[in-house]
């Protein structure tokens, strides 16, 4: 059999051609030598941006072969032992053309391609002569086909051993252009749009969508060099990222939504973030923290770097001096979240520590001078054109500025630097339905930056946001609202202005009650974000959350939604008013069954924890909790299997029952069940704390 190789992830100008296997049968390898030269052929129906001349003689060389490949098997002719092996060559030089070509006319690609012209040419030299060389093992005399076939097939042998593939004048003609218009970048100059266009129509990107594909590979060639670990040419990517991106966004006027799927609408959201990257670090480490905790002074460390300061016999606070009280640790899993949610945000993968600081800087700081300067310029213009533009021109400015402020942080900052964010709130307010989410799409965006958040709020963004998630033209711009609200909140002190807001928290419930997961998620977020400020609390249990949290619980199938809701549960029950919520909504046995059933470990936690919270505002939940002969060995199983501060909880848990049990066997309490339902209990729980008496469960 043929080896054949389908590589969906190839890197563009790789070939991972392989040779034919030993024992290949002569009619297979015939047969399939055809279908090759016959895709090869094919392309001289496709564009070709550029290696216009090395691509049309190398199909025609091809083309000639093929002719000889069908003389051959159409008189069914016995391939000698020379024939196989020129064959098997012939094959592995066509592999590599048709992944060339396929290079050269990659959707997208046309500008890398141009600037790679050079090293294409020789590619192409290198893999025609190789058709000569194994040309030269060819026996042509003792092949019963035509003698007009054979004199071809010469000729081929001949060219291919003579032609030069040369780079095209023109090809590099244009290669020269773009470096002289990113040399203008770097110094800080503002190239003519006509000096820009002429390369641009050479490679005929003609309008908005096509340099927004060519944008979106220069992106997918970043990631992909950062995920090889092979950076060697990010820089001049990003420098030409940095090009297509001040392309299509000054020179290209009219809007083209062909790939407005580019956008995503915040419903990869986990709870809570804010994006300040130097905080992440450990003080001790420096390094990014994976589980942060926090000590008696109320600073926070990474777990396993603050247990060997302890360790080493260290009993000061290492970042104020201060002598500790004890050495207890405080998972902060809140601040953990917000790690987690900024590197999904940027790409960056936790598992690998050693590139933690790398990738994350990356982010952060332009991939080259020329970048940068592209960046400010663009961000200059959308930010003038919010101001000064028609009614067209604004929405694509908000258009541009929501998938500009996608890509890193640095053009997140140079968007906010220029000033986009005022007039872009002052879009929300807008009657057009599209601009109000590009607007409020753009904002959630910039909001994610530490200083767009400060910006929105400073400028009056939070009721303008506010009225959009309560009446919004369109559930889109609803649910951005939401995912927005979620990353102000992640700032300490707006969570209580946006609560002080008498529409913001009513607005994310209603959301809630929509039907599409997105909204519910970004909504649930938003409130978990809220309820971080305690004067929160009365407020969201007000509006109705609890019976729509466990109508989620029941009904959803999306565990990441299961997971959120079950946070804002969790954090609810923390108190005795939602505690009491929480039981007048008959949740203990919807939380008991997510116990067993939640596919997540972060989703059976908060199950842990909201059954802790229970048990320890009422014995009547003890008793229930006791009597139910599955739960015991799901808390095991979470003893055993989940993260440290999920077994710690478990084990609690594990600990009130088992003392429930021996208390009521040994009579100290009735030992006859409760048939009473859970309900009844919340009156007595609501007295022991007005009086406050404490409900005695150890």
């Amino acid at each position: 059999m043929i080896q054949r190789i389908v590589r969906t992830d190839r890197r563009i100008l790789t070939f991972p051609a392989v040779h034919p296997c030993e024992d290949i049968s002569p009619g297979t390898l015939l047969s399939s030598l055809i279908c090759l030269s016959q895709n090869v052929c094919n392309y001289q129906s496709n564009f070709f941006a550029t290696q216009r001349r090395n691509a049309r003689e190398a199909i025609r060389q091809i083309g000639i072969l093929l002719i000889f490949f069908e003389e051959i098997r159409d008189h069914q002719l016995v391939l000698s032992d020379s024939l196989v092996l020129c064959f098997s060559e012939l094959h592995l030089a066509f592999q590599k053309i048709q992944f060339l070509f396929e290079d050269c006319t990659r959707e997208g690609a046309r500008l890398w391609i141009l600037m790679k012209s050079k090293f294409i040419a020789t590619q192409f030299r290198v893999l025609i002569r190789a058709i000569a060389t194994a040309l030269d093992v060819l026996p042509l005399n003792r092949i019963n086909v035509g003698r007009e076939v054979k004199e071809l097939v010469e000729l081929v042998s001949k060219q291919a051993r003579k032609a030069k593939f040369e780079l095209d004048p023109e090809d590099e003609w244009a290669s020269k252009q773009v470096l002289l218009i990113l040399n203008y970048f770097e110094k800080g100059i503002e190239p003519e749009v006509s000096f820009i266009k002429r390369f641009l129509d050479y490679l005929d990107i003609r309008n908005w969508s096509d340099s927004a594909k060519e944008i979106k590979f220069l992106e997918e060639e970043i990631d992909s060099q950062f995920s090889d670990c092979d950076e060697r040419e990010v820089p001049f990517l990003s420098s030409l990222l940095g090009l297509m991106s001040y392309c299509r966004g000054v020179i290209f006027e009219t809007l083209d939504y062909r790939i407005s799927d580019q956008i995503d609408v915040g419903c990869n959201m986990e709870i809570l973030s804010c994006i300040n990257p130097e905080d992440f670090r450990c003080p001790i480490s420096l390094e990014l923290m994976l589980d942060p905790v926090t000590v008696t002074t109320g600073q926070t460390y990474d777990r396993s770097s603050i247990e060997k300061w302890f360790k080493a016999g260290n009993t000061i606070c290492p970042k104020t001096g201060e002598k500790l009280k004890n050495t207890g640790l405080v998972p902060n899993t809140a601040f953990r979240k917000v790690i987690q949610q900024f590197c999904s945000d940027n790409g960056i993968s936790l598992s690998k520590s050693g590139s933690r600081s790398r990738d994350i800087t990356r982010t952060i700081i332009p991939g080259s001078p020329a970048a940068e300067e592209a960046t400010k310029f663009l961000s200059r213009f959308l930010a003038r054109r919010l101001v000064f533009g028609s009614i067209e021109q604004k929405n694509k400015a908000a258009y541009e500025i929501r998938l500009l402020a996608k890509w890193n942080i640095f053009n997140r900052s140079c968007l906010i630097e220029a000033g986009a964010v005022l007039p872009i709130i002052n879009l929300l307010s807008s009657s057009d339905k599209c601009m109000q989410e590009n607007a409020i799409g753009a904002l959630l965006k910039l909001s994610k930056h530490t200083t767009g958040k400060k910006v929105a709020v400073d400028s009056g963004g939070l009721k303008p946001i506010v009225a959009v998630l309560a009446k919004g033209l369109s559930f889109e711009a609803k649910q951005l609202a939401a995912a927005t609200i979620f990353y102000l909140a992640s700032v300490k002190g707006y969570r209580k202005l946006i609560g002080e807001i008498p529409e913001a928290i009513p607005a994310l419930v209603e959301l809630i009650k929509e039907r599409p997961t997105c909204g519910k998620k970004n909504a649930v977020a938003a409130i978990f974000a809220l309820l971080l400020y305690p004067g929160n609390h009365q407020k969201v249990l007000a509006s109705g959350t609890v019976p729509l949290l466990i109508d989620i619980l029941c009904s959803s199938d999306k565990d990441e939604l299961i997971a959120d809701s079950l946070a804002v549960v969790a954090t609810l029950a923390e108190n005795v008013d939602g505690a009491v919520e929480i039981l007048q909504a008959s949740a203990l046995s919807v939380i008991t069954r997510n116990l067993q059933s939640s596919a997540s470990r972060a989703g059976k936690e908060y199950c842990v924890s909201i059954l802790l919270c229970l048990c320890k505002h009422g014995v009547q939940v003890v008793e229930v909790l006791a009597k139910d002969p599955a739960l015991m060995s799901e808390l095991y199983s979470v003893v055993t299997e989940g993260t440290s501060r999920a077994s710690s909880k478990a084990r609690s848990l594990i600990k009130i029952l088992l003392k429930f049990r021996e208390t009521s066997s040994s009579g100290s309490i009735a030992s006859a069940p409760c048939e009473r339902p859970v309900h009844v209990c919340v009156q007595s729980i609501k007295l022991c704390v007005m009086h406050f008496v404490p409900v005695s469960i150890y």
